[in-house]
C-alpha cells in the first residue's frame, strides 16, 4: 500500500476513534458534562488534533449524518438523469435504506441506537437534528426541482421529498427506539416508503 493510502487509513482510524469515544463519554457522563479535551484524551490524541477533524462536540456527533446527506444527494442527482421524478425518488429511498441497513460511517448498530437515544434526550441535539433534516430536505428538493424544469414546481418537489424522508425517519425511530433493532427500523422505514409511494404516484412517471 502506498504512503498516501496508509496516511488515509490512519486518519480514518483516528476519526472513528474520536467518534466512538465521544459517544461513549456522552452516554456515560452526559453530553453537556463531557469536554472536548476528555474526548481527545480518550482517543489518545491532542485537543489540537481533534479540531483538525471536527469543529465541535456537535460536529463529532453529526459528521456521519452530513456525509450521508452528501451521498444521498449525489445518488438523487444520478437517478434524475435517467428516471422519472417518482422513480428517481424511490430509487434514492432504496439507496438510503441500503446505507442504513448495511452500515456506513455512522458506526455499529448498537452505536447508532445509542446515538439516536442520546439525540432525543438532549434538547439542543434534537434541535440540531431537526435543522439537519430540514437542510437535507431542502438540498434534495432543490436537486429534484432543478432536474425537471417545467415539470415540478419548487413546492411539489419540496412536498414529495418531505413526505418521503420525513416518513422514513419517523417510522424508523418509532421502531428502533423501543426494540433496539436496526432491522426493525429498516422494515419500518421500508413500510413508510410503501405508504408514501401512493402519494408519489401523482408525480410524473416518465
Amino acid at each position: 500500500m502506498t504512503e498516501v493510502g496508509l496516511r488515509e487509513r490512519k486518519k480514518e482510524r483516528t476519526r472513528h476513534a474520536l467518534q466512538r469515544e465521544a459517544l461513549r463519554l456522552f452516554t456515560e457522563k452526559g453530553y453537556a458534562e463531557t469536554t472536548v479535551a476528555e474526548i481527545a484524551a480518550a482517543a489518545d490524541v491532542s485537543t489540537k488534533t481533534l479540531f483538525n477533524y471536527f469543529r465541535s462536540k456537535e460536529d463529532i456527533l453529526f459528521a456521519h449524518r452530513r456525509q450521508r446527506i452528501d451521498v444521498v444527494e449525489a445518488k438523487l442527482a444520478e437517478h434524475t438523469a435517467t428516471l422519472s421524478p417518482r422513480d428517481a425518488l424511490l430509487a434514492t429511498a432504496n439507496d438510503l435504506l441500503h446505507l442504513l441497513l448495511e452500515g456506513d460511517s455512522g458506526g455499529t448498530s448498537a452505536e447508532q441506537i445509542a446515538q439516536g437515544r442520546l439525540i432525543l434526550s438532549v434538547p439542543e441535539l434534537r434541535g440540531a437534528a431537526l435543522s439537519l433534516l430540514h437542510e437535507a430536505q431542502l438540498r434534495l428538493a432543490t436537486v429534484l426541482h432543478n432536474a425537471y424544469p417545467g415539470v415540478l414546481t419548487k413546492a411539489e418537489a419540496a412536498a414529495a421529498v418531505g413526505a418521503l424522508i420525513g416518513a422514513m425517519q419517523s417510522a424508523g425511530l418509532s421502531a428502533i427506539l423501543p426494540s433496539g433493532s436496526t432491522s426493525d427500523a429498516y422494515a419500518a422505514a421500508r413500510e413508510a416508503v410503501r405508504v408514501v409511494t401512493r402519494g408519489l404516484d401523482g408525480l410524473p412517471h416518465a
